[in-house]
């Protein structure tokens, strides 16, 4: 009987496009390219939905819908995977995400379209959080660096064409076929992945790392309550900071009571010591809210200030995004081949991304003409490409194998409420400032010099990622 060849040399090392990955690689990229192709376009075709449906107050408001709604999805998502497997979260997600589209197409008022973008950020909220799971219990530890550079590069092509098609549909056929035209897409991505799925089976975790340190993390239940909490908190917050300037006492309660929800679902849905930014895994998450706060607090902005302000179309003020898509991509993967400690490479992510945000609100200023936006943004990208693949590696190196799902969750949880938080808070500061191109302008300075404050706190945090 012939011997096994033994994988001893480096052309039979694992690789994600390898035959034992291959499918799962496959099916996960194209989901996420959809998911991002989503994004970027909903961005450049927002200005043009708010004057439509008369909703320009409402434009922070439409980020943050999708955001909250995906906090809240995360940790469900999260410990369902840790509990039954990832597969039925993720094919969950992806069809909420889908009925969310058709939603948002076919909304005929400001609240409907609100509604169908919380759909939209339930699926996608479980989606994400399914396929990181999918990562941890899939691919091992070697390949996860690639995998996640791959979910970054997947990202490219939407950035490249996302803008350009969206500006293009919404133009010729109207907003609304930009949110039609990419439920179709899904199909061939879920063919693709459900024999992956049912090749790959859902194992729990095991109890590898020791026993849960976090035993309130494990109960279905309060960890449902404590999302509710948050997500409700959240939104109950944003809501209150938005009306301020109208009615002070009420608004002003309201913010108060948000807070306390807020306050209490975090500290039941973070590891022990995120809040205070404790040495290690805590500080490690708490970082990936720092930059997606500072990032997309002025990302969701761009397009905004640049056809308000400057006076931009929608495919060409959608060409900053692309940039920073591509300036991500690259910083993605140059972090997955160099040996640095990670610190050293979250610090220097956070450090390009306070560069971006301070160059590109050079772009609404007087006399500067509005294409800064793209060096900036390059910027920008490339500081989240390193930052934000490097955390994810990082935090999923540090969890137990049994807590993978829940500190999963945990990422994404303060993922999408920084960037929640930002972008509602953007647009609040619109709101009051005003919605002239003069007001805008103004507003967009104001926005950016917030959030590079956020990412240089994140400069001086990074170093207590480190476990040691």
């Amino acid at each position: 009987m012939t011997a096994p060849k033994a994988l001893d040399t480096p052309y039979d090392q694992p690789r994600i496009f390898g035959s034992a990955y291959r499918a799962a690689t496959i099916g996960i990229l194209l989901v996420i390219t959809l998911i991002a192709f989503e994004g970027m376009s909903v961005s450049v075709v927002m200005p043009v939905v708010s004057r439509q449906l008369d909703a320009l107050d409402l434009y922070g408001l439409s980020f943050s819908a999708f955001l909250i709604a995906s906090l809240f999805a995360n940790v469900v998502s999260g410990l369902w995977s840790d509990r039954r497997g990832y597969t039925m979260p993720f094919l969950l997600g992806v069809v909420l995400f889908v009925v969310g589209m058709g939603l948002a197409g076919a909304a005929a008022t400001k609240v409907l379209f609100l509604a169908a973008r919380a759909v939209q950020g339930l699926g996608a909220g479980c989606t994400i959080v399914a396929v990181y799971v999918m990562i941890a219990r899939v691919y091992p530890a070697a390949l996860r660096p690639k995998i996640f550079a791959g979910l970054s590069a997947a990202w490219v092509v939407p950035a490249m064409v996302g803008p350009a098609v969206a500006g293009f549909v919404a133009s010729a056929w109207g907003w609304r076929w930009v949110f039609f035209g990419i439920i179709p897409l899904v199909v061939p991505a879920l063919v693709m992945l459900v024999p992956a799925l049912k090749k790959r089976a859902d194992e729990p975790a095991s109890d590898e790392g020791g026993g849960s340190s976090q035993g309130a993390r494990s109960r279905p239940f309060a960890m449902t309550v404590a999302a509710t909490a948050a997500a409700g908190g959240a939104g109950v917050l944003l809501y209150g900071v938005d009306k301020l300037h109208i009615s002070p006492v009420p608004s002003a309660v309201a913010v108060l009571a948000g807070l306390a929800c807020l306050g209490y679902g975090l500290s039941k849905l973070l590891p022990p010591g995120a809040l205070r930014f404790g040495q290690g895994l805590p500080t490690t998450i708490m970082m990936r809210g720092m930059f997606s706060a500072a990032f997309f607090g002025v990302n969701s902005f761009i397009p905004l200030a640049l056809q308000q302000v400057k006076e931009f179309g929608p495919t060409a003020a959608g060409i900053a995004l692309t940039t920073g898509a591509l300036g991500w991509s690259t910083g993605s993967y140059l972090q997955s081949r160099r040996a640095v400690e990670p610190y050293r490479r979250i610090r220097l992510g956070a450090a390009c991304v306070m560069a971006g945000v301070l160059l590109g609100l050079l772009s609404v200023l007087p006399g500067i003409t509005g294409w800064v936006a793209v060096p900036a943004w390059i910027v920008a990208g490339f500081g989240m490409g390193i930052g934000m693949t490097t955390v994810s590696v990082t935090a999923l190196k540090q969890s137990p194998v049994n807590e993978q799902g829940a500190n999963s969750a945990a990422l994404s949880v303060t993922d999408m409420l920084g960037s929640a938080l930002a972008v509602g808070a953007g647009g609040a500061l619109v709101n009051v400032i005003g919605h002239s191109p003069g007001m805008i302008a103004r507003g967009f300075v104001v926005i950016c010099c917030l959030m590079s404050a956020i990412a240089l706190a994140a400069t001086l945090l990074a170093s207590r990622t480190r476990s040691d």
